[in-house]
């Protein structure tokens, strides 16, 4: 695990490749699933929550809508109840999608059911209809609303779910920091 030590002028200073790194260098590291912890020179506090959003700062500042504006929304309103309400604000996204699916397939179902759908026209529908990729040359309105959601911000099935991943992710994380710090406040 990168140990990255914050120095007075702000500065970055990787620990193991002894040099110096960028906030940018940092991002590359996590996203190869690197464990990145940043501690304050001085006084050893760990600032890497600061470092974590002064990175999505930058991404956003560079890449116009890099995280949907609801998303950032929902961090700004949740204050300290920031990892709850963005799992709630993401799971009923996918809840809905889920419901969505199960309507398609049980409607599915019904036509051919009743026979006004044959068994294989359904299975060819209802996998077109439930496809990730909503842009197909046959189905070109979807792919028209598809890239209207997108121009306003609204993530798609994948990015919520990769979203969702990530927060579980932090949250047995911060779970884990909090019952290593209860256990040696305990031994103190």
């Amino acid at each position: 695990m990168p140990a990255i030590k914050r120095y007075p002028n702000r500065k970055l200073y990787d620990t193991e490749a002894k040099r110096y790194i960028t906030l940018n260098e940092i991002a590359a590291l996590i996203r190869a699933g690197e464990e990145v912890v940043v501690t304050d020179h001085a006084t050893d506090e760990d600032l890497t929550a600061v470092v974590l959003t002064q990175i999505i700062f930058e991404q956003e500042k560079a890449q116009r809508g890099f995280l949907p504006k609801s998303v950032l929304t929902n961090l700004v309103r949740a204050g300290g109840d920031t990892l709850g309400t963005l799992r709630r604000g993401l799971t009923l996204p996918l809840d809905l999608w889920r419901h969505v699916d199960e309507e398609i397939d049980r409607r599915v179902q019904t036509l051919i059911s009743k026979g006004d759908l044959a068994k294989e026209e359904g299975q060819r529908l209802r996998e077109k209809l439930l496809s990730p990729m909503f842009s197909t040359p046959e189905m070109p309105g979807l792919s028209d609303l598809e890239q209207l959601l997108t121009k306003h911000g609204v993530p798609t099935r994948e990015e919520l779910a990769r979203l969702h991943a990530q927060i579980d992710a932090l949250s047995a994380k911060l779970e884990s920091l909090n019952r290593e710090k209860a256990g040696e406040s305990e031994n103190q």
